[in-house]
């Protein structure tokens, strides 16, 4: 009798959204003049560089074992990720990156870190959200299609959709328009393959973005993700948790997940004096300087293959 032995390889993604992670030289096409050292929140190069190290430490706490792909949102291009993959406390992890350069009036984009060894990139595209009337030039969707471990195809999309600045129901539209180019460029690979989205949708999972998403078959892994450390979202606004990230998957991808947490070490929240428990501790307090990580929490996927 012969016996076949069935080896699976868990594949761990990271989405996390950096909360403006610029650097401190300016890019005369962009609006990006309050992230210089002379600037109104006097970015400088000390401030920079702990910033870097802080979004690698987390990234690091987020898992057991070092995290195969790192969706990132809020990050400026390639200068800022070459120095987080080269040159920060993740300069040993062996990451190579791909990075969009977006439309976005600030110059912020949105990023895929991976490990070569665990995830190989076969192909990727920019897939740029053409604005609505009224509405902003918004951050390109990262595409990316690779092979992971297994010998498996993934296909990954990374989206950071439009702000609820000028109120949540003058912006909705924007973020249903990101929802629908997405959900176009999902059925043009098929639905019965192994797909992930994850991003900073700007929307909670009960929203019309979320759920145009959710009636089209994607599935929000990470609904009922939850901290180890109390948090109970990756996001708090005025005393309530609540998830703004999201991961989502088709249904074939969506059986492969062994385990969906949120990444709350310690050193990522602070106490919320103003309405008890904790809260994310950011980096800006409006324009104050905070010199904390990020006002959201990394978001963590397991996959088995």
């Amino acid at each position: 009798m012969f016996l076949t032995l069935i080896i699976s390889t868990l594949l761990t993604l990271v989405e996390l959204n950096c909360e403006n992670l610029f650097d401190t030289r300016h890019d005369p096409s962009k609006q990006d003049l309050e992230f210089l050292p002379d600037g109104s929140r006097h970015w400088t190069p000390y401030k920079y560089w702990e910033k870097l190290n802080a979004v690698g430490k987390a990234l690091l706490a987020s898992s057991d074992e070092l995290p195969d792909l790192v969706a990132l949102c809020e990050v400026e291009g390639d200068t800022v990720l070459h120095d987080l993959t080269r040159r920060s406390l993740l300069r040993n992890a062996g990451y190579s990156y791909l990075v969009t350069a977006s439309p976005d009036v600030r110059g912020i984009d949105v990023a895929l870190l991976y490990r070569p060894v665990r995830f190989r990139p076969l192909c990727y595209d920019y897939l740029t959200v053409p604005p609505l009337p009224g509405m902003r030039p918004t951050r390109d969707i990262l595409y990316v299609k690779g092979r992971v471990v297994s010998g498996d195809t993934l296909h990954l999309f990374v989206v950071h959709a439009p702000s609820r600045y000028g109120g949540e129901l003058p912006t909705r539209s924007h973020r249903l328009h990101v929802a629908e180019t997405l959900k176009a460029a999902v059925d043009s690979i098929g639905m019965s393959h192994n797909i992930v989205v994850a991003g900073d949708f700007n929307d909670y999972a009960d929203s019309p973005s979320l759920r145009y998403l959710s009636t089209h078959r994607l599935r929000n892994v990470t609904r009922q993700a939850k901290g180890r450390h109390g948090a109970r979202a990756t996001y708090r606004y005025e005393g309530l948790w609540a998830s703004i990230d999201h991961i989502l998957a088709t249904p074939s991808m969506a059986r492969r997940v062994a385990e969906v947490y949120i990444g709350d070490a310690p050193f990522l929240l602070e106490a919320d004096e103003e309405y008890g428990g904790q809260k994310p501790f950011r980096t800006f307090s409006g324009f104050r300087y905070h010199g904390g990580t990020s006002d959201h929490l990394p978001l963590v996927a397991r996959f088995r293959f």
